[in-house]
């Protein structure tokens, strides 16, 4: 039988560990309902969200530091919530590895220059690796709701629905615009942040009042 981490059973336990202490769920939340959206649009202020993205805008000096703040905001947290939400699974997932590999692919992306005219390699490789970074998420995410379909079936049938449609409108924006724009950039970032969190959260709670049983 499949359940979810007992180890978040009891409050004692619960006071060991650091991702369950409110003053630490509170900034999870600041930081998917505020601090990423808000850094995200303001990120591409003054542009056009159909006709340019992320990689073209870090290009200017006077946005460069943003980016890379903006790509490691971005990181760390994914990271970090996606840690939190495949400890709750018992056994665990066995697709773990999909979460550090996102994030050294997008550590690959910002720190390689998108300079098509001068450095037509290397803008190729940032393109592989900023796409790449996100693929690997979407599959992670896929992949873990199709794990806790099994486990529980009922209580997730909302998230399946919530990522396809999140799936299905990346993709459409990526039709209608012919390019990753940042209109594209911006939604799947946004969309999956929040998503992430109250994924969560659902999960915690499940722990907490479900005595960690299926």
């Amino acid at each position: 039988m499949h359940h979810v981490n007992s180890g978040h059973q009891s409050s004692n336990n619960a006071a060991y560990r650091p991702d369950q202490q409110p003053f630490f769920r509170f900034l999870l939340d600041i930081t998917a309902y505020l601090l990423i959206p808000g850094f995200t649009i303001l990120f591409v202020r003054g542009s056009n969200w159909f006709t340019t993205n992320f990689s073209v805008l870090g290009n200017d000096i006077e946005r460069e530091n943003a980016f890379v703040f903006w790509g490691l905001l971005v990181g760390i947290y994914f990271f970090v919530i996606l840690q939190m939400i495949s400890s709750y699974l018992v056994p665990p997932l066995k697709t773990t590895f999909f979460i550090p590999l996102a994030l050294l692919l997008l550590v690959f992306a910002i720190t390689t220059p998108y300079l098509p005219k001068q450095l037509p390699l290397k803008a190729t490789l940032h393109v592989a690796f900023a796409f790449l970074s996100s693929v690997c998420l979407a599959v992670f995410l896929v992949l873990l709701l199709c794990d806790l379909s099994r486990r529980i079936p009922e209580a997730i049938r909302l998230y399946q629905a919530g990522l396809f449609m999140i799936l299905l409108i990346s993709a459409f924006l990526l039709l209608a615009a012919g390019i990753v724009s940042s209109a594209l950039e911006i939604f799947f970032t946004i969309s999956i942040t929040i998503f992430c969190r109250q994924l969560e959260k659902r999960l915690f709670f499940l722990c907490q009042f479900l005595n960690g049983k299926l």
